[in-house]
């Protein structure tokens, strides 16, 4: 069976070049849950007609698909149009299942996926991998980051940040922490040795249950609990 990474952190805190930086190297296979929910109302989806059918022909950008500035518009800061774009995309957590399944069911033994996804821990994707791992950085070292990225003023970048959940909050759940506060040659040197050792329990059989398994247990969803 190939091995599946569940690789989650903040916005600016490095997973997304983690994650290029494995598939480069060692030829992973990387699923970004953001684009792959993209996917999902793009033309000939149900996603689409059923947007499309919600809100208008308007949200039709020039080149046929959904304009996400347009929805943007319409549904952040408001959480009615949010939940009906929402229920047009379809089911998020089927579709991120089915990507895992066809990983497993195409690709060979030795091979790598990576799924990469801010809500990883929380949306239960995590059940789905063999390791769950976490991209943590100080906002002090974030805020310039993501300014630079995404020419945001500090205003906006804080904003961003500030609705971001710490790193803190999703420690118990993961199986390795990387604090990629430093230097990046440090941190892709954490990052490849924490990566082969991983490969070679796998391969080998001996990589221990994730802890994410015994966090969700202690701290079930709300929905859990009621009958």
């Amino acid at each position: 069976m190939p091995m599946i990474l569940g690789v989650t952190g903040s916005i600016a805190t490095g997973k997304s070049g983690m994650c290029q930086h494995i598939v480069d190297t060692y030829g992973a296979t990387h699923g970004d849950a953001d684009k792959i929910v993209h996917r999902m109302f793009d033309p000939g989806r149900d996603g689409f007609d059923n947007a499309v059918a919600e809100f208008g022909e308007d949200i039709i950008g020039e080149d046929g698909y959904i304009d996400r500035k347009k929805i943007g518009n319409l549904v952040f800061g408001n959480p009615e149009n949010m939940g009906r774009w929402m229920k047009a995309i379809g089911n998020i957590e089927d579709e991120m299942r089915t990507t895992v399944e066809n990983w497993r069911a195409t690709l060979g033994d030795d091979d790598v996926a990576i799924l990469e996804a801010v809500n990883l821990i929380e949306a239960d994707y995590s059940a789905w991998c063999d390791a769950t791992w976490l991209v943590a950085a100080e906002d002090a070292i974030a805020l310039p980051r993501l300014i630079a990225r995404n020419a945001f003023s500090e205003e906006e970048a804080q904003q961003r940040l500030g609705a971001q959940r710490k790193w803190t909050d999703r420690a118990a759940a993961a199986d390795h922490i990387f604090h990629n506060d430093g230097s990046y040659e440090d941190f892709i040197a954490e990052v490849d040795q924490t990566f082969r050792e991983t490969k070679e329990q796998h391969s080998a059989g001996t990589l221990a249950k994730s802890v994410w398994f015994a966090w969700r247990e202690a701290n079930p969803k709300p929905d859990a609990t009621q009958s």
